[in-house]
């Protein structure tokens, strides 16, 4: 679950490693293969969303120990972000720049 472990990035920066970091990136590269050979997908994304984030929010609780009220009510990722293989919520992350080199 990417938007999962998006919020697990951002609330948890703390915890970050390469590991953590490929998968945001394998999820992405997944993800933009699937709209490609499904575009017909497109116009369902805003919905898949909000139930996708229900889910990842779940995860995020399960897998952080923080309580539910951290996390905000809404996705605060629009689709855009989500996909965008540059975008880490949250503070800079040394990891991005060195997996960058």
């Amino acid at each position: 679950m990417l938007i999962g472990h998006l919020l697990k990035w951002q609330y948890q920066s703390q915890r970050r490693s390469r590991s953590w970091l490929a998968t945001l990136r394998i999820q992405r590269l997944d993800i933009a293969e699937l709209l490609e050979d499904n575009p017909s997908l497109k116009p369902y994304l805003e919905e898949a969303l909000r139930k996708a984030y229900l889910k990842s929010v779940e995860l995020a609780v399960g897998e952080t120990d923080l309580p539910k009220r951290a996390f905000p009510v809404e996705c605060p990722y629009s689709l855009s972000e989500i996909v965008d293989y540059d975008f880490y919520p949250g503070e800079p992350s040394k990891l991005v720049d060195e997996s960058e080199q």
